[in-house]
């Protein structure tokens, strides 16, 4: 971490190693700690911008989600939810569902909705055990005052069965305008089924908050297609965010590159796998190429592979320059990309050596910019500093 650190000028070596020496304890004991230390400034559009370190001692962290009055939930794919309190306390939440943390699934995403204040609920959505494989479900409970347990769980959507796979389970969730519940499914390693509605797989779903199908969904009361989809032919979406003028934005794995942001409508077919943009990992190219009729083809894409996690749309709160740009994590890049829809998609590359393995983005209510890095089994908050 010294060594990071002595790339940025104004940035202290004895304070790397101090917290250096923090980490690696909290590391050896197994638990999560809060920390909140500087550690880097990068430049950027906006000028420099600040690496702050808020939590460490995660195991392969998923998502973030923050609560009204300066608390956080975090995730991790093994199966545990943190609290962290405004004070920086940190407890396991008990009460979960079973969780089958198998291949790339476990417990994934989690949702505060915008009502939390009075309902107390979160939602989260992981691998739940399936025959002999696992599927993608979406649970919600409420969180005890304390933090300490969830309560009152109710399963709200469990994906339709018959799929052993351990991969491409989707999973990011998003609470749409007028409350409703968006959900994202992979196509669990069996390209095909992306395009066969009578199951979930690569689709966009979208749900009442009680579990419930809204009567205007697209396929409400068509035989033989699943009443919950709303989009249908996503390979492997990981990123999920509303912008501020209420439009859906989604990014997505693809195979041997070939990643989208997509922008997402109802009713509409994405084309995953007889369209896309990279090839397949064989070397074999998409069955009708690039474009076909019916189909829809991001508005970006990136190859080599962006292997793009995480997705947040920004108000410009803190950095009115970047209002309405959508933030991206990479897993395999190291990096956030900041994609402005207002300037012809034009790209901005977010780079600081913490940025390893970015699963998630999301933007705190101060208008700070957070991030969740695996490798180095941290959250991450970014401010302006210099």
């Amino acid at each position: 971490m010294s060594q990071h650190l002595s790339r940025f000028p104004g940035v202290s070596r004895t304070r790397g190693t101090v917290v250096a020496v923090v980490v690696a304890a909290m590391l050896a004991l197994g638990a999560a700690s809060s920390v909140k230390a500087a550690e880097a400034v990068f430049d950027s559009s906006v000028g420099p911008l600040s690496v702050e370190r808020m939590l460490d001692g995660l195991n392969e962290p998923w998502a973030v989600g923050f609560l009204p009055g300066g608390g956080y939930l975090v995730t991790e794919r093994a199966g545990r939810l943190l609290h962290v309190a405004a004070d920086g306390a940190v407890r396991a939440v008990a009460g979960l569902p079973e969780v089958r943390a198998q291949g790339q699934g476990g417990l994934l995403d989690v949702l505060v909705p915008r009502d939390f204040a009075d309902s107390r609920e979160i939602l989260i959505s992981y691998a739940e055990p399936q025959g002999r494989g696992a599927g993608t479900a979406v649970a919600a409970a409420r969180l005890s005052a304390d933090g300490a347990r969830l309560e009152g769980v109710r399963v709200l959507f469990r994906s339709a069965e018959g799929w052993s796979g351990g991969r491409h389970f989707g999973s990011r969730l998003a609470e749409g305008p007028e409350g409703h519940v968006f959900i994202t499914t992979g196509d669990r390693g069996d390209d095909s089924s992306a395009q066969d509605r009578s199951n979930h797989n690569g689709a966009i779903l979208r749900i009442n908050r009680d579990g419930s199908v809204p009567g205007d969904n697209p396929f409400a009361g068509r035989e033989g297609i699943r009443p919950e989809i709303w989009t249908w032919g996503n390979r492997n979406p990981q990123g999920l965010a509303f912008d501020a003028d209420g439009r859906l934005w989604s990014t997505e794995h693809g195979p041997r590159g070939g990643d989208e942001l997509n922008l997402i409508e109802p009713g509409l077919n994405y084309g995953w796998p007889v369209i896309g943009e990279g090839v397949h990992y064989s070397g074999r190219p998409m069955p009708r190429g690039r474009d076909t009729e019916g189909m829809v083809r991001p508005v970006a894409h990136w190859s080599p592979a962006l292997a793009p996690s995480g997705l947040a749309a920004y108000s410009g709160r803190l950095w009115p320059e970047w209002a309405g740009s959508l933030l991206i994590g990479s897993l395999q890049q190291d990096r956030i990309l900041r994609v402005d829809p207002g300037a012809g998609f034009a790209e901005e590359s977010l780079q600081a050596p913490q940025m390893a393995r970015v699963r998630d983005v999301r933007e705190a209510p101060d208008g700070s910019i957070w991030f969740l890095s695996v490798r180095e089994g941290a959250l991450f908050r970014i401010v302006p500093g210099g």
